[in-house]
């Protein structure tokens, strides 16, 4: 399975999902103009490496800022990682937040709550 990179642009994340080097991660911006079709590679991409994940799969969430429509994308990719993991994986979600916004703070403790996988806090 090949890895999935996606540059950022002013209006949406980075997205680096790379398998040889067991790195997970998207971060930035989150507010593309039509969602669904951004993160579409993203989701099927998950969807496909679900059925053959890694032992231990650790994806970091580092934004800055995501929109309502992102926020349920945001879900649809823990929820596949939820899956993953009851599948009887190793799947850790690192929710990185800047040490000034409670927003984004509260944001991953209440994905934490939804997705029934650990999750570490990470203030930066």
């Amino acid at each position: 399975m090949n890895s999935l990179k996606i540059h950022a642009t002013d209006d949406s994340p980075e997205i680096n999902f790379d398998i040889e080097n067991k790195v997970f991660e998207i971060s930035g911006k989150s507010l593309p103009e039509d969602v669904n079709a951004f993160y579409s590679p993203v989701l099927e991409w998950l969807s496909e490496y679900s059925g053959n994940p890694l032992s231990e799969t650790v994806v970091s969430f580092r934004f800055n800022y995501f929109n309502t429509a992102s926020s349920k994308i945001i879900l649809d990719i823990l929820l596949i990682l939820e899956d993953i993991s009851n599948k009887g994986n190793e799947v850790k979600v690192k929710w990185y937040y800047p040490g000034y916004d409670e927003d984004m703070k509260e944001a991953g403790e209440e994905y934490s709550e939804m997705a029934e996988i650990p999750f570490e806090h990470i203030r930066y």
